[in-house]
């Protein structure tokens, strides 16, 4: 009698046609999304076909179509995982802030730090993964083409709060000023979670872009600071 042949594993599977099971598909979407993150923060939406993130996730292209449909919705799904914890951090520092500080004594330099350190902390203490998103974030931020329109619905919500703080803050203010301000601070905060190493070789060591401690210790005040000068010329203009 002939031994009955060891089939190779196919990959998950639940009872229902093949399709991994709930915990399995779980587990794989993570994998797919890791992945896919890591490829897109190293080489952009348009260097990253899927068959190159399924390689690299240990799967087969067709579970990615299944899972996520096309490489923009999956590269959509990438962006949203970390995105809303970030909305919701930076969302629960700010009302932090804004009870435990009187409204009389609450500071731009304030407010900019609430937004901006769950940032800083997340990406000390996140792992790799979150350094990967910042990096993928910023390359975004900086894509004329379509990176407006996917900040714009990931993210809005979270910098009109912002603003509408910053507003209370400073009742003087104007609305055009303070969305130019952002365009500002956001130009710096996120090239300083890319941590690209330029300012590494730019100060010839004395400085570090991983060094997150040292830009907790700047760039709360450097951003206030610009703030309050817009503000107080555009209020002191005839």
């Amino acid at each position: 009698m002939t031994a009955a042949k060891t089939l190779p594993d196919a990959g998950p599977r639940s009872g229902g046609r093949g399709r991994p099971s709930k915990a399995k598909g779980l587990d794989l979407k993570e994998t797919i999304l890791d992945a896919a993150e890591g490829l897109f923060a190293r080489h952009g939406f348009y260097g990253v076909t899927t068959r190159q993130v399924a390689s690299e996730a240990g799967v087969d292209t067709a579970l990615i179509h299944y899972y996520f449909g096309a490489k923009r919705e999956l590269f959509d799904a990438v962006f949203l995982r970390r995105a809303e914890i970030l909305n919701q951090a930076r969302e629960a520092s700010m009302d932090a802030y804004v009870k435990a500080v009187p409204a009389a004594e609450m500071t731009v330099e304030g407010v900019i730090e609430a937004f901006i350190e769950p940032l800083l902390r997340i990406s000390q203490d996140g792992g790799p993964g979150w350094k990967s998103y910042f990096a993928l974030v910023a390359q975004v931020n900086n894509t004329p083409a379509w990176g407006g329109e996917t900040m714009a619905r990931f993210f809005d919500p979270v910098v009109h709060r912002l603003v509408e703080t910053l507003k209370s803050v400073r009742p003087q203010a104007e609305y055009r000023d303070l969305y130019w301000c952002y365009q500002f601070l956001t130009g710096s905060m996120m090239l300083t979670l890319s941590e690209t190493g330029r300012i590494d070789s730019l100060s010839e060591g004395e400085c570090h872009s991983s060094d997150l401690e040292a830009v907790r210790r700047r760039l709360f005040s450097y951003c206030a600071a610009g703030f309050e000068a817009v503000i107080a010329k555009a209020s002191s203009a005839p």
